[in-house]
């Protein structure tokens, strides 16, 4: 059995703007699509569990090297682009929208 980490990504509708939750779930499993497989059954209990949400159905499995623990790297994702550091911070990750240091659910 490994671990995986699998990235699912959350809707929550509002009457404008629609939040996006990303959450990073840790699975000890046989393989990658048993860890999807675990991950999916819990995406679909946690969205069922909040008043608004919706499971966009993208999941995203990252296998572990070595089991968690401190300083462990539990995912990894690689993504080309043309561009720049502070453009792609700004459209990907800064954007100024984030709910960064809260707890989901």
């Amino acid at each position: 059995m490994n671990w995986y980490s699998v990235r699912g990504v959350f809707a929550f509708g509002g009457e404008r703007v629609t939040t996006y939750e990303e959450r990073l779930t840790l699975w000890q499993a046989a393989d990658v699509d048993a860890a999807i497989t675990l991950a999916e059954r819990e995406a679909a209990a946690y969205a069922a569990d909040l008043d608004g949400c919706a499971f966009t159905g993208l999941l995203q499995a990252y296998a572990m090297n070595d089991a968690p623990g401190h300083g462990a790297e539990v995912f990894s994702l690689m993504r080309d682009s043309a561009l720049a550091p502070d453009d792609y911070l700004s459209g990907f990750f800064d954007t100024g929208a984030e709910r960064q240091g809260t707890s989901g659910g």
